[in-house]
């Protein structure tokens, strides 16, 4: 597809490194290196080529939209035969105005209706993303394109950062876990058979994302001390927290999930707080996750324990029409 001296294209070899690039050109304060454009999407069990839609003018890549849609289902067979994504999208600041943005979401979005995706997500896809949404504040263009093209909000996500210089677990929370203690309850790195069951809970109780991160993770090499479990007089795990989960950055705080029948009874909060202090212990400097509601329980618990938010995302859906069809 072409346009003016633009020409809309899907990824070829060797187009990875530019892509990078003009990604860091266009976003300067969301850069990405190579090494990570490739592992989080040119290596992603669902990538197909023709999803990444790029934008070249004079042989130089300015743009790309890339979409996506499940090959690989993350839990049992459901690939959400309905649902595609769009991750990431950018335009060259050189090269804006021009309507090459409009052309690269045009193209993807038409690529996912070939599938038969009858809607689309910005930018909520799993298990690999940069970011859970669109973080308007920081890029209101972008924000003005996808709502002309029909993107509507469906919910926010906040980030939250916390400093670690100078932590310590606060006084109350050691009383707590010497009362919980007291009780049979035990907290502590989890063994290799433990793992099954972690990642049983994770997967059933909370995220399938989860326990594919977890089970990935520890295979990778994570070290099973940045997981601590909460277990109860039974030894049955009860809630878990972990660190370095994601692409082994330590200072990533996550996952991190209590069973609904144990919360309140300050199994999260202890989970957290002993997790915190794994972390200056390995070194991080600070704590920080992408991706909470901000009333939610955890949400609450972050912000009492010290974390700012730093950045908030919305998570945009639009219907994808049959060919056409107004939209």
């Amino acid at each position: 597809m072409t346009g003016a001296d633009v020409t809309i294209r899907s990824f070829e070899v060797g187009d990875g490194p530019a892509i990078a690039a003009a990604w860091t050109a266009a976003a300067p304060a969301d850069p990405i290196s190579y090494q990570r454009l490739r592992d989080l999407f040119l290596l992603d069990r669902n990538f197909d080529a023709p999803g990444l839609q790029v934008a070249v003018i004079n042989d130089q890549i300015v743009g790309a939209a890339y979409a996506v849609r499940r090959l690989i289902a993350v839990d049992a067979d459901d690939l959400e035969p309905a649902s595609g994504w769009i991750p990431f999208f950018f335009v060259h600041p050189d090269h804006r105005g021009q309507g090459i943005g409009r052309k690269l979401l045009t193209a993807a979005t038409d690529w996912l209706r070939s599938h038969g995706r009858t809607e689309v997500f910005f930018s909520s896809y799993t298990p690999n993303y940069f970011l859970p949404g669109l973080d308007s504040a920081r890029y209101p263009e972008a924000a003005r394109l996808l709502d002309a093209l029909g993107f509507r909000r469906g919910y926010d996500a906040v980030a939250m950062d916390r400093s670690l210089v100078g932590y310590g677990v606060p006084e109350e929370v050691r009383k707590r876990i010497d009362a919980l203690t007291a009780e049979g309850y035990s907290f502590g790195t989890p063994s290799g058979d433990e793992l099954t069951a972690l990642i049983a809970i994770a997967g059933a109780e909370f995220n399938p994302d989860w326990a594919r991160a977890i089970r990935e993770g520890v295979g990778s090499g994570l070290p099973l001390d940045r997981i601590v479990v909460a277990r109860d007089p039974g030894r049955e795990i009860l809630g878990w927290a972990m660190h370095g989960t994601y692409e082994g950055v330590i200072d990533r705080f996550g996952p991190f999930g209590v069973l609904p029948a144990s919360r309140g009874t300050g199994l999260g909060k202890v989970l957290l707080h002993l997790t915190l202090e794994r972390m200056v212990a390995a070194g991080a400097h600070s704590a920080w996750f992408l991706w909470t509601g901000e009333k939610s329980a955890a949400g609450q618990l972050y912000l009492k324990t010290g974390f700012d938010i730093t950045r908030t995302f919305t998570i945009l859906r639009a219907p994808l029409h049959p060919a056409g069809e107004k939209e």
